[in-house]
């Protein structure tokens, strides 16, 4: 059975086709999910409260009154009930308004707390609509002032139109960023519209823009139900042209004058289970259609979107889609690099290193601010997962490939694994990389080894190889006592420039990295296949101290490191307070014989 296409997308296609052509209406349903009344509510609450003051004595009162607020106000009040009038009566001025109403449209703490009369996701997907110039009219018939609230949030600029006198002033609509036109006004507003008198008909300002709108617009309908709003009704049904198509949600399109509206215009249902759950999957789909549209993002583009998306809980997926297509793109380069080559000379070795760097350093770029500016550690497991996407990349079973070739193809990995450990350093981290070097896996010796830590897979001793590396002609015939070591810090300084300024600070985080790591190494020498600790510049001879006691600078900024941070993993890591000290000691000892070699 062939599957119908969905309304969702069909809809979506249309507004991201031509943006800015489509329109809103919100009805009650949109900001009753944000625990906000409606105006009639609001009207039934007030006269309950007045029944209650005008006759304390007599307890049922007030229940009689809400059941029948109409028949109370017939006899206690003066002129037909509605929102405007109750108002005139209980605040007459807009002080006396605004105490008397705040607490049906303004959230206590408590509420703000849960989620209450603060902008929905709905109301935050329509913002975010708004500011991509997907949607830049907004006809609602609610008081309340969540919608410009979003708005505001992110950052656009809205004319907002709550009484029909002032539409002769306003600018075109066209013209305006966004426009938000209150039908029935505002909360604070005498002018408020309410009762089915008050609905039936409009003044001619609001009839002609009324017109105007549905008639140069198509129409998205959400949380109204049209069983009241006659005069709203008939400015739908009045509307000269068809030029644009109606789209109504299926939770408030059911009565029958609804029916009746969607027939005449042609419209259409999209299933909902309300309003948050329609905005929400229409924005997402409207962003993936504009992705498809996209060129290639640029580096700078890509990082200027992560550091959007960071701080933005509604943006996790796009910061997810964000930092996986640039690992998608690096694991696609590592797979069309050749498995074999007739020769293997230096300058080979060389291209082929420089190649993969290359490849990854857009990678390189998202990461650092990605992990830099997270320090609560939101996106850890974005980083593992995309970390283990490139490590099982790097492991790739291959049936043959050149021994040089299968372990240059882990070099985007070394490369990332080093970056996260240096940003563990400077920036405090360390959960991350604890968790990048023990928890994520891969199999060595072209795919068909045993799983191992990365601490291990990745150990620039055995990925790295002394020779090939100091052969390089870059080094212009200089030989260094840790290529490996020489190479990463060379080759990863330059994506550290706009945020480790100075080279000092740079070395120490690096060699932190690498005394951090080499800890690691040590506590998994469980397993016969496991390596040592990692010789490197972090144990050069001149990267001890003078002082007693003889130890590595890497292990004094550790420690010091330790009391400064609160949230420190390294202790229970280590053993626990009592063995952190002798680890450390022992560690240190390890670390004098590898100074002992040259």
């Amino acid at each position: 059975m062939v599957k119908p296409i969905s309304p969702m997308a069909t809809l979506a296609m249309a507004m991201q086709a031509q943006p800015g052509v489509y329109a809103v209406l919100l009805g009650s349903g949109v900001s009753t999910g944000a625990g906000v009344p409606t105006g009639w509510g609001v009207v039934k609450e007030l006269v309950r409260r007045l029944a209650a003051a005008t006759d304390p004595s007599d307890s049922a009162s007030a229940q009689t009154a809400a059941e029948d607020p109409e028949r109370w106000w017939d006899e206690h009040g003066d002129g037909d009930l509605g929102y405007a009038r109750l108002l005139e009566h209980l605040a007459p001025t807009a002080a006396a308004r605004q105490g008397l109403l705040a607490d049906f449209f303004e959230p206590s703490e408590e509420e703000r707390a849960d989620g209450l009369k603060t902008p929905s996701k709905a109301h935050q997907a329509v913002a975010e609509l708004v500011k991509r110039g997907t949607v830049r009219v907004i006809v609602t018939t609610n008081f309340d002032r969540l919608m410009e609230q979003a708005l505001d949030a992110v950052g656009v600029s809205s004319q907002v139109i709550s009484r029909p006198e002032a539409v002769n002033g306003m600018m075109p609509l066209t013209h305006a960023q966004a426009t938000v036109i209150k039908l029935h006004g505002d909360y604070k507003d005498l002018g408020s519209r309410n009762t089915p008198a008050e609905l039936k008909t409009y003044p001619p300002e609001w009839t002609n823009l009324l017109l105007q709108v549905f008639d140069d617009y198509g129409l998205l309908v959400s949380g109204w139900s049209a069983d009241w709003d006659t005069a709203l009704v008939e400015a739908l049904e009045n509307t000269p042209s068809r030029r644009y198509p109606l789209w109504w949600d299926s939770r408030s399109s059911n009565g029958d004058t609804a029916q009746r509206l969607l027939h005449s215009r042609s419209g259409q249902v999209i299933p909902a289970a309300g309003a948050d759950e329609l905005f929400t999957e229409l924005l997402s789909s409207v962003e993936a259609l504009d992705r498809l549209a996209e060129p290639p993002l640029s580096t700078a583009m890509a990082v200027s979107r992560l550091k959007r998306y960071l701080p933005d809980p509604l943006r996790r997926i796009d910061l997810h889609d964000l930092v996986m297509d640039s690992v998608d793109t690096l694991t696609d380069a590592i797979a069309d690099k050749p498995t074999s080559l007739p020769s293997v000379d230096a300058t080979t070795i060389q291209r082929t290193y420089e190649d993969h760097l290359q490849a990854t350093a857009p990678l390189l770029h998202l990461l650092i601010p990605g992990t830099w500016h997270d320090p609560d550690g939101i996106h850890d497991q974005l980083w593992i997962d995309a970390f283990q996407r490139l490590v099982d990349a790097g492991t790739r079973p291959l049936r043959q490939v050149d021994v040089f070739l299968d372990q240059a193809r882990l070099y985007p990995a070394v490369l990332t694994f080093t970056t996260f450990g240096v940003v563990a350093a400077h920036r405090g981290r360390e959960r991350l990389f604890l968790r990048l070097a023990t928890e994520v896996e891969g199999r060595n010796r072209s795919g068909t080894g045993d799983p191992m830590p990365t601490a291990q897979l990745l150990h620039p001793n055995r990925v790295l190889e002394d020779e090939w590396i100091n052969a390089m002609p870059r080094w212009n015939t200089k030989q260094w006592f840790y290529p490996a070591s020489h190479l990463l810090k060379t080759d990863l300084r330059r994506f550290f420039d706009d945020y480790i300024s100075l080279k000092s600070d740079f070395v120490e985080a690096f060699h932190g990295h690498e005394y951090r790591l080499g800890l690691i190494q040590e506590k998994q020498q469980d397993s016969s296949s496991a390596w040592r600790a990692l010789s490197g510049e972090y144990v050069h001879r001149r990267n001890w101290s003078w002082n007693e006691p003889d130890m590595p600078l890497a292990e004094i900024v550790f420690r010091r490191q330790q009391t400064r941070r609160p949230d420190w993993p390294w202790t229970d890591f280590l053993g626990g307070a009592e063995q952190f000290n002798q680890t450390l000691e022992q560690h240190r000892e390890i670390l004098r014989g590898l100074r002992r070699l040259f």
